[in-house]
């Protein structure tokens, strides 16, 4: 789907409008991020926690809302992150956009002063792992069965996934 210029100069100021309620007291850097899903815009800011591994990137709060409100299909992302050089998404989020988003989508990041790159996910994250990986690595396809050790046995949480999803 081509996104129109003026779509993505909406999510950009979108993203910079979420970047201003961003929760950044550990770091100092506010990320604002925004992604087009069924014609409609969702925006989010990071949250920074004092435990930092329990903090949330912009970008994966934009995808929550999205999918919360039942899209399943991202268009298009923008983010608005540094001041001097434009930010961005981290490969984690690159991952999260890649499970919603074409590789074909663009995407914008750019600084509050508007300096901005155009690219593409694909371009962010060539060769993205996805579910069609996951689908040729379920045990059972022709040559990826899983192969336990002998004498090993499944947790009892594996062996009850297995029995409920049909393996």
């Amino acid at each position: 789907m081509a996104v129109a210029k003026n779509a993505v100069d909406r999510l950009l100021r979108a993203a910079a409008e979420a970047r201003t309620r961003a929760y950044a007291p550990y770091s100092g850097f506010a990320v604002g991020a925004a992604v087009l899903a069924n014609g409609r815009l969702y925006s989010a800011a990071n949250i920074e926690n004092s435990a930092f591994p329990l903090s949330v990137c912009a970008e994966r709060n934009a995808v929550a809302a999205a999918v919360s409100s039942g899209a399943r299909r991202i268009d298009a992302i923008a983010v608005v992150g540094g001041d001097t050089r434009p930010t961005a998404p981290c490969g984690g989020c690159r991952q999260v956009l890649a499970e919603f988003a074409p590789a074909s989508a663009p995407v914008a990041y750019a600084t509050r002063s508007g300096k901005r790159v155009m690219t593409t996910l694909g371009a962010l994250l060539p060769d993205a792992f996805s579910a069609r990986d996951l689908k040729e690595a379920r045990p059972g396809s022709k040559g990826n069965r899983a192969v336990r050790a002998p004498g090993k046995r499944r947790s009892a949480a594996r062996a009850r996934a297995s029995r409920t999803s049909g393996r």
